[in-house]
């Protein structure tokens, strides 16, 4: 199944931009008149017969529409800080898009190696990665914000579910497994993981987000990269409701 990207979808026509057009139409030679699915990037899958096949601004016919394709029973934000490697924070995003999330934050922590991320690239991942994996969601991803800023802006979302992984131990708040902090989530649920950098949270940071809501959670005995910790996440919360 070939899936392409709408970047407007009006009336009964979807409009390819020149990037899908030209993989549409010059690399897959479709034609006017072929069959095409195309997403909307919000949900939706539509059935459509291409009526113009030019490479620089293909256009499709809507014939029929699935809502909520490829959907998963959740609500996902992973907020994640950039790895000093920045090909490894690419990678996350491609997995965890593949697996199912909803929105990416990058966050710049404390000790945080890499502070500048820029977007744009890790947007291009994202879309691929969901028409490979058969969805019509593309997961948001934001600027960059600190981590404190981070923890203040969830501190009013008392029906999230909202968690920290670090490494240290604290023996006033007892980190659980992710699989015990999910064990009440029921379909439909809004979960935030936070995951901290190379050198993990500083131990204000911790305190910030614990007073903020957060419960602390470890990924089981093994010490994680945080791309790795971030997959884990994601993969925990994605067969928690399968």
């Amino acid at each position: 199944m070939e899936l392409f990207y709408a970047h407007q979808v009006e009336g009964s026509f979807c409009y390819l931009d020149a990037e899908e057009s030209g993989h549409c139409v010059r690399v897959l030679r479709h034609r006017a008149g072929d069959a095409v699915d195309v997403i909307d990037g919000a949900g939706t899958l539509y059935h459509c017969r291409l009526s113009d096949d030019s490479p620089k601004g293909a256009s499709a016919e809507i014939l029929s529409a699935e809502p909520g394709f490829g959907a998963h029973p959740y609500v996902l934000t992973l907020a994640c800080c950039p790895t000093k490697n920045n090909e490894r924070y690419e990678w996350f995003v491609e997995k965890a898009t593949e697996i199912g999330i909803d929105r990416i934050v990058p966050v710049i922590g404390e000790r945080s190696e890499r502070k500048v991320y820029k977007k744009e690239r890790a947007e291009r991942i994202a879309l691929s990665a969901t028409k490979q994996s058969l969805k019509a969601r593309i997961p948001s991803i934001e600027e960059p914000v600190s981590v404190r800023s981070f923890i203040a802006s969830c501190a009013d979302r008392s029906n999230t579910l909202r968690l920290i992984a670090y490494c240290f131990e604290d023996e006033a708040h007892p980190r659980m497994s992710i699989k015990e902090a999910l064990a009440g989530a029921a379909p439909g649920s809004e979960v935030v993981v936070l995951i901290g950098p190379e050198g993990d949270f500083s131990p204000e940071e911790a305190a910030l987000a614990l007073s903020a809501g957060f419960r602390p959670i470890h990924l089981g005995a093994s010490r994680l990269r945080t791309e790795t910790a971030a997959i884990t996440a994601a993969e925990a919360v994605y067969l928690h409701f399968i």
